[in-house]
């Protein structure tokens, strides 16, 4: 596989490390969930050999700066359009899961010609009557977090029969564990790169997110992939089925829907060889 060429970047007053595997093709730009890190994209990329991929760490996550909270939505996607003009990236393939998936949704309205086409994985986007009814504050079951581990192979060893772990490529969630933990300043062992207090903090700056004014204006071709409906009984924290506002798609001007009901909302760890083929045919120009 690829080793990724490791650079760091300063945006909006932080640090952001950004991986880049070189190649020949086209430039596909990988941005993250609530979470989770840039190595999360691995077994994506090591198969699109002939895409230049970039992928970074997302402000209070892997190994970029960890500035104190509040972490509001909005900040994500002006790092990722600040990152882009750093980068002096045009006409890339912008895709993003969850979090990511808005990211990159608003970088491409802030900085038009970064990306000729985006690939939303189950992004986090809500209704606008979600975003007015959403609490601004309160404790996200985040913040309870197991903070300190052995080693990565525990954390391995301790998600892999648990939802929704479970279900994921095994490759994939090793990489989520090697690369999601950093050593333990205060001692033996590791603990998490998104640290617990930050990844509640973002998941509560969701709330006040609405970007559909900026939505309105992105001109290029979009495809949202929509994992599996939510129950009615869904509880708080329960990701097997899609946050994603149903209707997402037709708030773009140039929009399709994908509904793929026989994956949650972790497409890209359950499935990155679909992923990779979803993105190959995207740029290529194929329909879903």
């Amino acid at each position: 596989m690829r080793e990724p060429i490791q650079t760091r970047h300063t945006v909006n007053g932080v640090d952001l490390q950004v991986y880049e595997w070189p190649a020949d093709g086209p430039t596909i730009f990988l941005a993250h969930a609530t979470g989770f890190h840039a190595r999360c994209w691995d077994r994506v990329v090591e198969r699109l050999p002939e895409f230049r991929c970039i992928a970074l760490d997302m402000r209070g996550h892997g190994l970029s700066s960890k500035p104190e909270p509040p972490y509001p939505w909005r900040r994500f996607g002006e790092d990722v359009a600040a990152l882009a003009d750093r980068l002096g990236l045009e006409g890339a393939i912008g895709s993003g899961h969850s979090k990511g998936g808005y990211a990159v949704t608003l970088a491409a309205a802030l900085r038009p010609g970064t990306f000729s086409k985006l690939l939303l994985i189950d992004p986090v986007i809500l209704s606008r009557e979600a975003y007015r009814m959403m609490p601004p504050d309160g404790e996200h079951f985040a913040a309870r977090r197991r903070n300190e581990w052995a080693s990565p192979e525990a954390m391995v060893e301790s998600f892999a029969g648990r939802p929704p772990f479970n279900l994921w490529d095994r490759d994939v969630l090793r990489d989520y564990c090697q690369y999601g933990l950093v050593p333990n300043p205060a001692g033996e062992g590791f603990v998490l790169a998104c640290p617990p207090r930050i990844e509640a903090a973002t998941y509560a700056g969701s709330a006040g997110g609405d970007i559909y004014d900026e939505i309105a204006t992105i001109d290029i071709p979009v495809r949202v992939l929509r994992a599996r409906p939510r129950g009615t009984d869904s509880v708080m924290g329960d990701m097997s089925g899609s946050p994603t506002t149903p209707d997402l798609a037709s708030h773009f001007r140039h929009a399709e829907d994908v509904p793929l009901p026989q994956y949650t909302h972790f497409i890209p760890m359950q499935d990155p060889g679909f992923i990779a083929d979803e993105l190959r045919a995207f740029a290529a120009g194929a329909q879903g």
